[in-house]
This record gives C-alpha cells, sequence and structure tokens, in this order.
C-alpha cells in the first residue's frame, strides 16, 4: 500500500510593501505634497508562470472599479513586476477595487478582481499565467469543473451553508454553471463565503468559479483556505476542496504533493471514481507504475470513464505488462479507427505497435558469425593493459558508487552550451575516407524541470542564437545526436533495465579505471535510441563498455553497439565511442565530466559512414521562461534523450 503524506502549501494573497520602501519608490515624485484631501492607492504586482518563472512583456490592463475613470495599460518589467498608483478624493472615493486583466501571448488570460480596502497599506499581488496549450497528460480544467461542481450544486446546513446565504449561493450557483456569467457569480459566491466561513464546499465552489474566469491564484488561495479548514476540524473534511487542489499541484508539476490530497480525499470517499483516476495518474507521473495499474482498475471499477483506460495502457506499458497493455487498448479502441483518434490515443497505439516490433526483431536476431560482438561473454581485443577480473564481487559495490555519482549529474547540471563540431565522413574500402562535410554549431543542452525522471534537452543553435539542423542527408551523410545523456545507462533509475558484467582494471590516461560490459534488457529498458531512414524508424538497444574512474566513480569513456544487427533496415553495426573529460564553470563549485570526442560509425546497406564530434568552450546561459527556444522537432532525440542516427535518403 502507498504511503503518501499531504503536504499543504498556505500562500498569501499579497505581500505588504513597507511604508519606507513606498516612499523610496516615490522620491521625486509628487505624492508627498498631496493634498490631506486625496487618498492614494499603490497597484503593484508579479506575473510568473505555474512553475514561478517571471513572465516579461505581459501587458496589465488596470480599471478602477469604483472611483472616475482611470483605466492604464502597463507592461511587466524582467523581473514580471508591474506597478501604478491611483489618487482620488477622500470624500469621494474611501475603499478602492481594480479588475486586472492580464495577457501574453502563448498564455491564458488572467482576469481579477482585486479590492485595496483603505489606502493604509500597499501590496504586491501575483498574477499567474497558465499555457494556452493544456497539457494533455493531466486533467483538462473543463473536465475539473464538470467532475466537481455539479456535486456542490445543492448544499445546506450539513454543509456549513447558513439559511441566511442559501439565496446568494443559489443565485451564484445558477450563474456560474447555468448561464455561464462567471463574472456575475464571482460576487455572491465570494459573500457567501466571508458570511459562512465553515462551508468548505461553498469556498470549493468559489474556487472553481475563480478557475474559470481566469484568477489562478484566487482559485488556488480558496482551496489552501478550505483544505486548511479540513485539517483543522476532520468533521468538515470533504473530498471535493481536497481533490481540487490535488489537480492544482498536478499542474503545477508536482505530483508528489498532488497525490497527498489524492489520499486525504480517499479517506472521505474510498470509491470516488475521480480521485481513484487522479490518484493513479500522479503515480503515472512518477512513474509508480504498478501503484498507477492499482489505482486506475479501481478507478474503472467504480465508474471511471472510458478515457482512464488508456491511463492504464501507460500504466501497463511502464510495468512491462505488454499483453495486457495491448489488451486494454483493444477495449479502449472498441473497433474504431486508431487514424482518426486524438494524437494521445495514436501516440500509445504507436507505443504498442513499436513494442511489437522490437519483440520481433531482439526475439528473432541472432548475431552472425563467430566474431559477434558480446561484451558481455567475450573480452574485446582491444583491452590491452586489462587486469582482469576473478570474480564478480566488486560489481555491486561499483554500480552503486557510479549510480550515486550519475545521479548527481543529472540533479545538478545547470544549462550550458558548447561549440560543436561535426566531421562526417564516407568511407570506401579498406576505410579509405572519401567525400567529407563540416560543420559548426552551438549545441544547448537544457535541464527540464520533469518530475518523472533524468534528462537533458539537447538541440542546436546557429550563430544567431536561431535553431539549426545539420546538412548532409541529401548528399549522402548520416545525423547524429543525443551524447550528454549516454551514462544514463548506469542510472539508478535504469540500472535495472540492463545487466552487467565486471570485467577487471585497465590504465586510462595514468589512471585506474574499472571496465564495466554492460547489456540492455529489451524487455524492460525505457532509455533507448532510434535510427531513421527515409522510410523507416526502429527503436535500438546498446550493449557496450564503460570505463569507471576508481576514485571518482565517474565514466571517463563509453563505447556502444547495437545490442544485434537489425536486419528489418539492414543495419550491420553502430558503434559509438565517447570520451569525457571534466568541466568547470565560474561561479559553480562542482565539475561535470561531460564529451570532448565522439565517433560514431555505421555499418547500413553495405555503407559504412563515420561522423566525429567535437564539443568545446563550455558555457553557463540563462533563459527566461517566455524567451526559451521552441526544441527543434526534426532532431528525433527520444524522451529520455537516447543517441540517435539518422540517414540519408
Amino acid at each position: 500500500m502507498m504511503r503518501s503524506h499531504l503536504r499543504i502549501l498556505l500562500l498569501s494573497g499579497a505581500v505588504c510593501l513597507s511604508p519606507a520602501l513606498l516612499m523610496a519608490q516615490g522620491a521625486g515624485m509628487s505624492t508627498l505634497e498631496l493634498s490631506l484631501s486625496q487618498k492614494q492607492w499603490i497597484v503593484a504586482g508579479e506575473v510568473t508562470t505555474l512553475r514561478g518563472d517571471p513572465i516579461s512583456g505581459a501587458k496589465v490592463d488596470v480599471e478602477p472599479l469604483n472611483g472616475s475613470g482611470g483605466f492604464r495599460s502597463l507592461r511587466t518589467d524582467l523581473q514580471g513586476r508591474f506597478q501604478t498608483e491611483y489618487g482620488f478624493r477622500a470624500d469621494l472615493v474611501k475603499e478602492l477595487s481594480v479588475t486586472l486583466t492580464v495577457t501574453k501571448e502563448g498564455f491564458l488570460k488572467a482576469h481579477v478582481t482585486i479590492d485595496l480596502g483603505d489606502s493604509s497599506k500597499a501590496w504586491v499581488f501575483p498574477v499567474t499565467l497558465r499555457d494556452a496549450e493544456e497539457d494533455p497528460s493531466l486533467l483538462s480544467q473543463a473536465d475539473l469543473i464538470s467532475g466537481l461542481a455539479p456535486r456542490l450544486k445543492k448544499l445546506g446546513a450539513s454543509e456549513g451553508l447558513s439559511a441566511a446565504e442559501e439565496k446568494d449561493y443559489a443565485r451564484g450557483v445558477e450563474e456560474f454553471l447555468d448561464r455561464n456569467r462567471t463574472d456575475r457569480a464571482l460576487p455572491p459566491l465570494t459573500k457567501v463565503t466571508l458570511h459562512d466561513p465553515s462551508c468548505v464546499q461553498c469556498r470549493t465552489m468559489l474556487a472553481l468559479a475563480q478557475l474559470d474566469s481566469g484568477d489562478w491564484d484566487g482559485a488556488y488561495r480558496s482551496l489552501a483556505q478550505a483544505t486548511t479548514k479540513i485539517l483543522a476540524d476532520r468533521s468538515l473534511g470533504r473530498a471535493e476542496p481536497l481533490l481540487a487542489m490535488g489537480v492544482m499541484e498536478s499542474w503545477r508539476h508536482q505530483p508528489r504533493n498532488a497525490a497527498g490530497y489524492f489520499v486525504e480525499a480517499l479517506k472521505y470517499a474510498p470509491q470516488d471514481p475521480l480521485a481513484l483516476q487522479e490518484l493513479g495518474r500522479s503515480q503515472l507521473l512518477l512513474q509508480n507504475w504498478g501503484a498507477a495499474d492499482e489505482y486506475l482498475a479501481k478507478a474503472l471499477a467504480a465508474g471511471a470513464g472510458p478515457e482512464v483506460r488508456l491511463l492504464r495502457v501507460e500504466a501497463l506499458l511502464g510495468g512491462d505488462q505488454f499483453q495486457a497493455a495491448n489488451t486494454e487498448m483493444t477495449r479502449y479502441l472498441a473497433g474504431r479507427d486508431v487514424k482518426k483518434m486524438p494524437i494521445q490515443v495514436r501516440q500509445l497505439w504507436a507505443q504498442i505497435e513499436n513494442r511489437k516490433k522490437v519483440e520481433a526483431a531482439y526475439g528473432k536476431a541472432k548475431p552472425k558469425g563467430g566474431a559477434a560482438i558480446d561484451y558481455l561473454h567475450r573480452l574485446p581485443p582491444d583491452l590491452t593493459g586489462l587486469e582482469p577480473a576473478t570474480d564478480q564481487g566488486q560489481l555491486d559495490s561499483i554500480l552503486s558508487a557510479v549510480g550515486k555519482t550519475v545521479a548527481e549529474f543529472f540533479r545538478n547540471f545547470p544549462n550550458t552550451s558548447s561549440l560543436e563540431q561535426i566531421h562526417q565522413e564516407k568511407l570506401g574500402r579498406k576505410q579509405k575516407v572519401g567525400t567529407t562535410l563540416d560543420q559548426k554549431f552551438r549545441y544547448l543542452c537544457f535541464t527540464p524541470a520533469a518530475d518523472w525522471g533524468p534528462g537533458f534537452d539537447e538541440y542546436r543553435v546557429d550563430s544567431s542564437g536561431a535553431r539549426a539542423y545539420p546538412q548532409g542527408l541529401q548528399d549522402g551523410f548520416m545525423l547524429t545526436s543525443g551524447f550528454a545523456s549516454s551514462s544514463l545507462f548506469f542510472h539508478p533509475k535504469y540500472q535495472s533495465q540492463a545487466t552487467f558484467r565486471y570485467l577487471g582494471r585497465q590504465k586510462v590516461n595514468g589512471r585506474y579505471a574499472y571496465v564495466i560490459a554492460f547489456a540492455q534488457q529489451p524487455g524492460k529498458a525505457r532509455f533507448y535510441g532510434t535510427f531513421r531512414t527515409d522510410s523507416n524508424v526502429v527503436t535500438t538497444f546498446s550493449q557496450g563498455l564503460a570505463w569507471v574512474d576508481s576514485q571518482s566513480y565517474e565514466i571517463s569513456r563509453l563505447r556502444t553497439d547495437l545490442l544485434v544487427p537489425l536486419s528489418e533496415v539492414n543495419l550491420e553495426r553502430e558503434t559509438t565511442e565517447i570520451d569525457f573529460w571534466p568541466v568547470y564553470f565560474k561561479g559553480i563549485g562542482q565539475g561535470f565530466t561531460l564529451p570532448r570526442q565522439v565517433t560514431v560509425i555505421v555499418d547500413w546497406k553495405g555503407r559504412r559512414l563515420r561522423n566525429e564530434h567535437r564539443y568545446s568552450e563550455y558555457k553557463l546561459f540563462r533563459v527566461e521562461a517566455t524567451e526559451k527556444p521552441e526544441k527543434p522537432k526534426e532532431l528525433g532525440v527520444t524522451s529520455h534523450g537516447a543517441a540517435d542516427s539518422q540517414t540519408p535518403p
């Protein structure tokens, strides 16, 4: 049974500005000389993404709800901040309320109403903008509202709604759900929560209306207040506010936080299909495949919709239950044409079809000839000076140590760029070099803020910073990429998906290194490469050798080969050799071992192609969240950053 702990985040709705700060900001202005008959209000805020990154250049329209005129249009600065000041006659305006409408290309519009009260305090109000395109792997806002709001339509004294507020609540619900006029629903729903603070369901309905209106922060505060009251008084407990808060945490890409709320929700409603579904989804995002399958199966049994079958397909695939995943997908499709289904359905179906190809390719393929590569059982002839291991007693401790080093590398690695020089060759008989091609790029490695696992987003840009693509496919050269993530074979998350053998010790650049042979297990491996031709794409699994420094447990050299030749695409060989070197960045105490030179040799359809990559001039860089370059789709790097090869037509 999975154990989860509820984690509550209490956020204040605004940050109070000190009088000293306000005076400093107002220096040189006429505000200190105003007549006592006029009152001043500061309207200040900070616009960020769901992850908390500042959004610069957002348009902020400010309009007072009382007080004549005063509409203003502002732009956020590089820190996502904005500020303006209003002055009204004290006898005409005693308290001020304003609406903020915040827009930025690529984000959903935010619409917030702020009650500034009197002019005795000034506040910095947070405004969160969400991506215009919802994450298809998460519950949509529309589905959250349609799943919860009908449950809250009729409330009474048992839910903490007083008789005096029943009419206001009914009016707010009618405007929200029946007439789709959220702007008119918010005032009565807000009034109800002020007069009946113990009605956590009333506050949950208000949060759903705030979400619908574009007020993310208001909704989050309302749900935080509701869940806090539940923790303080369990008799007020209801599943809905906890469930809604969990979904908002999942939107913030915090699946562990989300899971805690879903577990608490199930304490009040053990058979709630939506809570079971979302708990299963949170485990899916955390790659806890068994737990995900368990809760999703319970959700289906409790009456969840057919879309849960798709989530279960993903959980079964992740848990290496291929046949069960195939059966579940067949049930979901129910005879419908997969080509006419939404993209997420087609993608899952493609994974199943690819798994069928993998089983066919690796289940039947056999190494050819007595000289076939088999690092686990045959020592390569070029291991000069190797001190062979007498047993495997050291293997577990070496794997544990190198696993910790690799995990720390991916956990701490910053965004970097480097100069990449690519030398491409076509080789003839006796390895004679024929036509060549040389190119240069800046090679970028982003560390995505993904909770599901380690990896990089790797791609190239030109000297102007625009994304760029190597040339040469049409001239018979091949394209290769994805080397910075190659040490993932030894990450603790992936070690169980391969077989390892300790071969012994060998000196590399004057230092002893442990030589480890490894071979991926196709039925388990979730870290893999792809090989693309003009007419086909196949998944590749690897075997290889790693040289692990005996003192630092960092990988200094890595050689990989195909697990078996792939006759389906006439691919006989794909050998990659990577030399690593330590790189130190100014301001960061930790060093990182990064590729210095990479050589890739491919034997395909009787042709031999060789690419050499050299990396230098490593630099750190920062990119604003709203200005991050779009990842090029054509590079074909897999979701876990495995190396990708692309051949000419």
